[in-house]
């Protein structure tokens, strides 16, 4: 636990609805609650289940969640290393600018160098300025050299 009584941590069984929340809340900022199709059950299952899919750090700070750092690996590309890819990355209004994001981004970062990943990646949306700079604070720079490219499909996991 830091001084100012933010811990991170991974996500529990007992985190779930804040987390979904949370999650909620970034799709409603980002546009896409229309979409959003995520259920704590969900979240229980693949993030909580005997393999799950994905992970969820969370820091805590009296007693509330402030925020969330949702990640996936994918488990070796070119050099035979994981890449850790940030899926999201919220944190509530009442604790935005009090450091929240960057505990959150620095254990997503110890994390991926813990397993040896090669990488960290994300998306950023191009008219949030706001996270690009705090990225790019972080050491971050959009792929110069990669577009991000995506096929809709129908379905749902």
């Amino acid at each position: 636990m830091s001084a100012d009584g933010l811990h991170v941590r991974p996500f529990t069984h007992d985190d779930v609805e804040a987390v979904w929340d949370l999650m909620r809340a970034l799709a409603i900022f980002e546009g896409y609650i229309d979409a959003f199709a995520v259920t704590p059950d969900d979240l229980r299952l693949h993030g909580l289940g005997a393999t799950p899919a994905f992970g969820v750090f969370v820091a805590a700070k009296a007693e509330a969640l402030a925020g969330i750092a949702v990640h996936y690996r994918i488990p070796w590309t070119y050099d035979l290393k994981p890449v850790v890819v940030l899926k999201e990355l919220y944190v509530a209004e009442a604790f935005r600018g009090q450091g929240v994001g960057q505990a959150l981004f620095a254990h997503l970062r110890a994390h991926a160098v813990e397993i040896s990943a090669s990488a960290l990646r994300w998306t950023v949306l191009p008219d949030n300025a706001a996270a690009q700079r705090f990225y790019a604070g972080q050491g971050g720079a959009c792929d110069a050299d990669w577009q991000h490219w995506t096929l809709p499909l129908q379905t749902r996991i």
